[in-house]
């Protein structure tokens, strides 16, 4: 990702302006946060909210809410959805091989444990509890990638490799993440054949305007195919084929703000990775990274609206939820991360990458406790609008003084800062 430290930085300061303005706003005029955040903008027959009427009549109804997390987000989980993608399937991955199990096995540990200490607190409360706030065992397994990575460069500096640790873990959560949407946070009653017509649409666009101009071109040293196609017809088909998977997301019962992310691997790519969010990744000039380069702008934005949707919660929301979330993170996290890596890298002999220590994997735990966006995110799915729904988003908010116990914490070892 271009120039990723200051991209990072406007990510983050326009998410948490975000946050900050809705919950000033939602504290001191609840009524018409609400009505402008949740009331209807359009009442149509194709995107929305769907409602069903006694007799049968389905309508969608959209809000700024809706507009924001269901549809404007699918172009933040396809950037995610991006580097995923890259770190597991090209050559050089950063996900791929033995290099990369002891990150990733940190990463299980730091999403299994929060949901021990999660469920764990809740059942200490009794049945009717544990059943209230039993579907969001996911929220805190959640790592904000813009927040963690800040909080990673100010105590290790860009150069140590707990940075890179920290990125594969976050990259690694993100993916278990969208699995996690999937399967199990539908939208409606699932109807997995309507999945066929994304699967259509994405192979439809990489058979056409892939596969295709490349073999075209297969003797042809100046390309004329792949040229015409990269230049001419640029981004257009692959969008088109993003609003038919969107279609087919939302009618399947799976969130729809993960329906880009099966297009990314359809656009003409790069074939190897240069690592998660490499500066180098501006020089190159393959169609995906040009298209994640013009969509940064556009995410910070998306990113801005994003906090300003959900995290307007009235302080007095407060609650059970809110502290089971914050354990699940603050102390399941950490806790996790550094059992599962010192297992893998030396019980496993996965090993731990050199200039690392196990302090280190501690200091990243705490980092990666930073759930904030994707939090925010799966709690709105988790939850019905209401109580529960509130005080697990003041969990997801509170998670930001991770930041603090993580600098808390590096100050007791002794950590070499590498620039």
């Amino acid at each position: 990702m271009t120039k990723i430290w200051t991209t990072v930085s406007e990510f983050s300061l326009l998410l948490l302006s975000g946050a900050i303005i809705a919950l000033i706003w939602c504290n001191l005029s609840p009524t018409t946060y609400i009505q402008i955040i949740d009331g209807v903008l359009w009442e149509n027959s194709f995107v929305g909210y769907k409602k069903v009427s006694a007799s049968g009549d389905v309508t969608y109804k959209l809000s700024f809410h809706y507009l924001v997390n269901d549809i404007l987000m699918a172009f933040f989980f396809a950037v995610a959805g991006k580097e995923v993608w890259e770190a597991l399937w090209l050559k050089n991955g950063s996900l791929r091989g033995k290099k990369a199990m002891t990150p990733l096995l940190a990463a299980g540990g730091g999403m299994i444990a929060p949901i021990i200490v999660y469920l764990g607190l809740a059942s200490l409360f009794g049945s009717e509890t544990y059943s209230a706030v039993a579907n969001g065992w996911a929220v805190p397994t959640a790592t904000d990638i813009a927040f963690s990575y800040l909080v990673g460069r100010i105590i290790f500096g860009k150069g140590h490799p707990a940075v890179k640790f920290l990125l594969l873990v976050a990259i690694a959560d993100d993916a278990a993440g969208l699995l996690i949407l999937a399967i199990f946070y539908p939208t409606g009653d699932l109807a997995p054949q309507w999945l066929l017509l994304s699967i259509a649409a994405v192979g439809s666009v990489y058979v056409i305007f892939n596969w295709l101009p490349l073999w075209l071109d297969r003797h042809k040293s100046h390309r004329p195919a792949a040229t015409f196609a990269r230049k001419t017809l640029s981004f257009w088909p692959y969008l088109l084929a993003g609003i038919v998977s969107y279609f087919a997301f939302q009618e399947s019962g799976i969130h729809p703000a993960l329906s880009l992310v099966p297009v990314v691997v359809a656009i003409p790519h790069a074939d190897r990775d240069f690592g998660l969010f490499s500066d180098n990744e501006k020089y190159r000039t393959d169609l995906l990274n040009d298209i994640e380069h013009r969509l940064g702008a556009p995410v910070e934005i998306i990113l801005f609206f994003f906090g300003l949707a959900n995290a307007g919660v009235l302080l007095s929301a407060i609650g059970l939820p809110t502290f089971f979330v914050l354990a699940g993170l603050v102390v399941g996290k950490p806790v996790g991360i550094l059992l599962f890596g010192w297992l893998a890298a030396y019980p496993l002999k996965f090993g731990m990458p050199q200039g690392m220590t196990t302090a280190d994997i501690l200091i990243v735990g705490f980092i990666a406790a930073i759930g904030f966006t994707v939090s925010l995110f799966v709690a709105s799915v988790a939850f019905e609008v209401g109580p529960i729904q509130d005080a697990a988003k003041m969990g997801a908010l509170f998670s930001l003084a991770s930041a603090a116990i993580a600098l808390g914490v590096a100050r007791f070892f002794p950590i070499k800062k590498i620039p």
